[in-house]
C-alpha cells in the first residue's frame, strides 16, 4: 500500500516529520530496510562512543537505542490493538521516564542490538499478518486518531529521526 495514499487524518501532525522521512517506500520494505541500515550503522560506531552523551543531561547512544526499542514495542502494541478492532483510547508515555528506568548504560551493546533485532523481526511479522483492510483501521493513541499503517511508518520514521541525531551530535 502506497504511503502517498495516507491521509493526514490517519495520524497526529506531530508525526509528520517521521512520515516524511520514509516516503517513497512500502511499509514492509521500509521496516526491513531500515532494520538492516540501523544494524549496519550501529555496528560502525566506535565502542568508546556507545556511552557518550553530547551534553550534560542528554542520552547516550545506548539510551537512544533502548528508546528506539521501547518506542517500537509500544507502537507495535498500539498497532495490534487497533488492528484487532479495540476502540479503547491508548495512553501516551513519557519517554524520559522510560529512559531513566531502563538503565541502558548498564547493558552491553551486543544485548541491546540483539533486542533491537528481535523486536524488529516481531514487528515485521506483525505487520505481515495484516491485510489491506486491517492496515486502514483507525484507533486513538495519545488523544489522536491513528491508523495501523501510519503506525508502521511512524516506527520507521522515528528510528530515522534518532539515527540522524546520532550522526549529527554524537559522532
Amino acid at each position: 500500500m502506497s504511503l502517498s495514499l495516507i491521509s493526514k487524518s490517519e495520524y497526529n501532525v506531530f508525526y509528520q516529520p517521521y512520515i516524511d522521512a520514509v516516503k517513497d517506500v512500502g511499509l514492509l520494505e521500509g521496516l526491513k530496510l531500515s532494520g538492516e541500515a540501523v544494524n549496519s550503522f550501529l555496528l560502525s560506531i566506535p565502542i568508546e562512543k556507545h556511552r557518550y552523551a553530547y551534553a550534560k543531561g542528554k542520552w547516550t547512544i545506548h539510551d537512544v537505542l533502548l528508546h528506539i526499542i521501547d518506542t517500537e514495542r509500544i507502537f507495535a502494541y498500539r498497532a495490534l490493538r487497533i488492528a484487532r478492532g479495540d476502540k479503547t483510547p491508548l495512553a501516551g508515555f513519557e519517554q524520559d521516564d522510560y529512559v531513566i528506568q531502563a538503565c541502558a548504560n548498564s547493558r552491553s551493546f551486543e544485548s541491546l542490538l540483539k533486542e533491537y533485532n528481535t523486536v524488529r523481526q516481531t514487528t515485521i511479522m506483525l505487520f505481515e499478518s495484516f491485510d489491506a483492510a486491517t492496515l486502514l483501521n483507525i484507533g486513538e493513541a495519545s488523544g489522536f486518531p491513528v491508523s495501523v499503517r501510519a503506525i508502521g511508518y511512524i516506527i520507521c520514521g522515528h528510528e530515522k529521526h534518532h539515527i540522524k541525531i546520532i550522526k549529527e551530535r554524537y559522532l
